[in-house]
């Protein structure tokens, strides 16, 4: 039988993607990424007992990670302990090439110009989610997800052409 903390390790390297996203999307500093990086695997692993299966487990994990991202940063004074967490780290998750990385780095500069609703609307598009499981994570009506979409993209390529 596998162990709860191999079987919570395996599922944060599947989706360490989503993490850095949300990460980087809500940070504008290497180091604050780092630590949200860190605050949002503790914040999964204390939650992990309490997932039910009602949702998909990447549902979940978007809703832990938004809600850490947006109310980390409100509580400077807190300070986690991550010793059980401590493998881990960020920069382990990171790829290495150049021109990719310029072209993802300018496409997050564009989308940390949005709105926090928004960012989130991007990130989760960006995973493929559907419309279905974006209106949930955020509560809003999937028709109302669609729209906000289709207002971003245009927002989006308007900002790439002029940050370009």
């Amino acid at each position: 039988m596998v162990s709860k903390e191999k079987e919570f390790s395996q599922l944060i390297k599947e989706h360490q993607g989503l993490i850095i996203k949300v990460s980087r999307l809500y940070t504008n500093t290497l180091e604050d990424e780092e630590d949200l990086f860190q605050e949002i695997v503790l914040q999964l692993w204390r939650s992990y007992d309490t997932f039910k299966g009602g949702s998909k487990i990447s549902t979940w994990m978007y809703r832990v990670a938004l809600n850490t991202a947006i109310t980390l940063f409100r509580k400077k004074t807190r300070s986690p302990q991550t010793d059980e967490l401590k493998d881990f780290h960020h920069k382990d998750f990171i790829e290495d090439d150049d021109e990719k990385q310029q072209k993802v780095s300018l496409l997050y500069k564009v989308i940390k110009m949005l709105p926090r609703v928004e960012r989130a609307i991007v990130m989760m598009y960006l995973d493929d989610l559907p419309y279905r499981d974006i209106a949930e994570n955020l509560g809003i009506s999937e028709v109302n997800a669609r729209v906000k979409m289709n207002r971003l993209k245009k927002t989006l390529k308007e900002l790439m052409e002029k940050h370009a």
